[in-house]
């Protein structure tokens, strides 16, 4: 009986290892500067990778419309069977009676003679046996129209303003990145700041207690104490599950897998580099360098040259073929083969009236071209106009971030120095409780002051195309 039980006992053992599962791979840790991150959103990043593919797909569009004006080669074959039908020819003043006996050429006299025929016995005409053929043919052609020409010059506009959304996509990818990556180290040290504070805090809240229980102090100042050590403690898990949604959102800027660890190795005055900045609004402007203006120039030669299109419907249409056909009749009697094995043409199609539909077409893209240099100054200006706005933005978000940067340094230190002379009796509740409640109010403008300054930072790079 022991033997069976520790039978059992062994067998369940091994079940058990069998459908043990395996051990979950460690997730990926990617270490990442700020370049780094970039790069790697760059690389992997689905918008981007669709972008990339539009590029392409604009490439083989132009080479359709060049390949339509190349020469097009068709190749075919044709079976026709008659089910054993047969030709009769007449012999009194048919068909037969027409066809010579003999043909002379060149001096010497051939006899001609149809294969297949012989005197039907019905009618005492001849017979053509109607064998089943079959017929090999290739086809090569071309055709030229203006209207293919100026496809291609469109086509070529048309995958320039592809690569300049490519790129314009590619920025906007490195921006929405950096803006993620600063804000991840702000909330860091926001938590890191919040968490020390909140040490400070329990500390002094546990030295409250011990007062209460000694007698030398009030039970209320236990309880304000303790509502602030959890209206803290409340804003540090608030601010560490932003973190968390940053990262998140990190990991789908990047297009990392989703499990992804994510280090963050750039420091945050690295990335906040003021003197970067201060050049960054005093460099000028060149609008040539804005894509959105390279994109308006692009639309400005694409509505010119529809115009040229327009025109092209009066222009003539030029084609040419050549055909090579052979003819096979399958039976012992060939019969006749009128098919010519080589064969060319040519032709030219002018178009002449078309009751004014080409004028009207051509003054509605001349319209639109006058539509597009419209459009296009007005977005000159107000890209002018934005620089000045985006330069003052950045200056005033610097400024901003001075002060909240010295404010929270004044703050943490107000708050470290009020909990100390707490401890000894030198600081009511209310002056902790108001200290608390500021260096949280001053971590909330920090924030806001950084995001600001990288927000213009990154609005003002993308209108300079840096």
């Amino acid at each position: 009986m022991i033997l069976k039980r520790k039978r059992i006992l062994a067998l369940l053992a091994a079940i058990v290892a069998a459908v043990q599962p395996l051990k979950a791979q460690e997730p990926t840790t990617l270490s990442l500067s700020l370049k780094q991150a970039q790069d790697y959103a760059v690389e992997h990043n689905y918008t981007l990778q669709n972008s990339s593919l539009e590029v392409k797909k604009a490439e083989y569009t132009r080479w359709q419309t060049i390949a339509s004006m190349l020469p097009q080669v068709r190749a075919g074959f044709d079976y026709q069977n008659m089910c054993g039908y047969e030709m009769v020819m007449g012999g009194g003043g048919g068909l037969s009676s027409m066809i010579p006996d003999s043909i002379t050429i060149g001096g010497m006299t051939v006899p001609i003679s149809i294969p297949g025929s012989g005197e039907s016995e019905n009618s005492g005409g001849t017979v053509i046996p109607m064998n089943p053929s079959g017929t090999f043919s290739i086809t090569a052609s071309v055709a030229l129209t203006g209207a293919q020409i100026m496809g291609i010059v469109l086509n070529n506009i048309a995958q320039k303003m592809v690569d300049i959304s490519y790129k314009q996509t590619e920025q906007s990818t490195r921006s929405q990145v950096r803006s993620v990556y600063v804000s991840i180290l702000v909330m860091e040290d926001i938590v890191g700041l919040l968490d020390s504070s909140l040490a400070n805090m329990e500390r002094l809240e546990q030295t409250t207690i011990e007062s209460v229980r000694a007698g030398a102090a009030e039970q209320i100042q236990a309880d304000k104490l303790h509502v602030q050590v959890a209206s803290l403690r409340n804003s540090i898990n608030a601010n560490r599950r932003s973190l968390t949604m940053l990262y998140n959102s990190m990991i789908l800027q990047l297009g990392a897998a989703v499990d992804s660890k994510l280090v963050l190795t750039t420091p945050l005055d690295d990335v906040l580099d003021i003197n970067y900045l201060a050049q960054l609004s005093l460099g000028g402007f060149d609008i040539e360098k804005n894509y959105n203006y390279q994109l308006l120039q692009q639309n400005e030669q694409l509505s010119k040259k529809n115009v040229t299109m327009a025109w092209m419907d009066f222009t003539p249409t030029l084609s040419a073929y050549y055909q090579y056909s052979a003819k096979t009749y399958f039976g012992k009697d060939q019969g006749f083969n009128m098919t010519p094995p080589n064969m060319i043409g040519a032709s030219v199609t002018l178009p002449l009236f078309s009751s004014g539909q080409r004028y009207a077409k051509i003054k509605a893209a001349q319209l639109e071209y006058t539509e597009a240099l419209n459009s296009k100054q007005q977005a000159e200006d107000g890209l002018r106009v934005q620089y000045n706005q985006l330069c003052y933005d950045l200056v005033n978000a610097i400024e901003t971030y001075q002060i909240q940067k010295d404010n929270l340094d004044v703050t943490k230190r107000v708050f470290d120095n009020t909990t100390e002379k707490f401890k000894y009796g030198h600081a009511s509740n209310l002056e902790v409780t108001n200290a608390s409640t500021d260096i949280i109010t001053a971590q909330s403008n920090y924030i806001q002051a950084v995001m600001s300054v990288v927000s213009a930072e990154v609005a003002l790079e993308d209108l300079l195309g840096k």
